[in-house]
């Protein structure tokens, strides 16, 4: 069997869904902590899937149609998909190179791994520079999921020009967690997720959080300690105020899906520079949002109690 071959089996058993994208990135970091970006991802993932069981938990479908329940969970597991199958390639050449002491970033090409990106494993290589490896990764990513997921027609017109997206993005709804075993939530809401200049932003500021040297560990600790399930009860189990389950295990909620990838241009070569995206980022200020998070989650809660009580009225 080929390296390459080799690869891209590994690729394909670690990319069957949410629950096993989690897994692979978090033990890559384990194995190679250098490479921040996998832990980050590893995390990421986990709310991706916390975002999936809420379409078939308690409260959303009570509103949602579930067309839409079922194109947003397509939507969701399309760009994790595709981010999966062009990182994990890169990571594993990584691997390889740190093992056998040479460079095997000459084989990225093989993946359709951008121009730009293989410009920065290069540029790591050789300067070991985690802070801008961590940027490009998040650069790179949200690049490629901009053209087959965001601004592609379908996706378009089905999720992101739909009410409810809408009203999400604009009230903040949507939420990227980072928890703890302790019951303390940390993270940023999701604004005009559309655009790839601010979700590249909030790539930055999540990163910037992650390993940030007065949370760092609480983050890994949960990682350790917490199986990720794709249900908001992984995190909900470890607050001061107990609550009922309302979200389902991912893998009872959601079929397998086949993915096919036919696009393999490369976002990168019409761009003239992309370092616009590399320079830092103000320092966040409110990065504790356990009572904002809670309310948000009562206040929607509630809305949809009521309407429901309404409409069956």
């Amino acid at each position: 069997m080929t390296l390459i071959s080799h690869i891209n089996q590994v690729v394909a058993k670690g990319n069957v869904d949410n629950i096993s994208r989690t897994q692979y990135y978090y033990k890559y970091y384990v194995r190679n902590p250098e490479i921040e970006w996998s832990f980050l991802a590893s995390m990421v993932s986990r709310n991706a899937g916390w975002n999936m069981t809420d379409l078939a938990g308690t409260h959303l479908p009570k509103v949602l149609p579930l067309s839409l329940c079922e194109q947003m969970f397509h939507t969701y597991e399309r760009a994790n998909w595709l981010i999966f199958l062009d990182a994990f390639p890169q990571l594993m050449l990584h691997e390889l190179s740190k093992q056998y002491n040479t460079s095997f970033f000459h084989l990225l090409k093989y993946f359709h791994v951008s121009e730009f990106m293989q410009r920065e494993w290069r540029l790591f290589w050789k300067t070991k520079d985690r802070k801008r490896l961590m940027s490009a990764l998040i650069i790179n990513e949200q690049n490629v999921i901009q053209k087959p997921v965001i601004t592609h027609p379908y996706y378009k017109r089905k999720v992101f020009r739909s009410f409810p997206f809408f009203i999400q993005d604009w009230l903040h709804y949507s939420v990227v967690l980072f928890p703890t075993i302790s019951g303390i939530l940390y993270g940023f809401s999701v604004h005009d997720f559309t655009d790839v200049n601010e979700r590249i932003r909030l790539g930055k500021k999540l990163a910037w959080l992650l390993f940030h040297p007065d949370y760092y560990h609480s983050f890994k600790q949960f990682s350790e300690l917490t199986e990720h399930t794709g249900s908001r009860h992984d995190y909900e189990q470890y607050a001061s105020i107990k609550k009922r389950r309302d979200t389902p295990f991912l893998r009872m909620a959601f079929p397998l899906i086949q993915h096919h990838r036919v696009d393999f241009s490369d976002w990168s070569k019409p761009l003239r520079t992309t370092e616009k995206w590399f320079k830092p980022i103000r320092t966040p200020k409110k990065i504790q949002i356990t009572e904002w998070y809670l309310n948000k989650q009562n206040h929607l809660h509630t809305a949809i109690s009521k309407l429901t009580t309404k409409n069956a009225w």
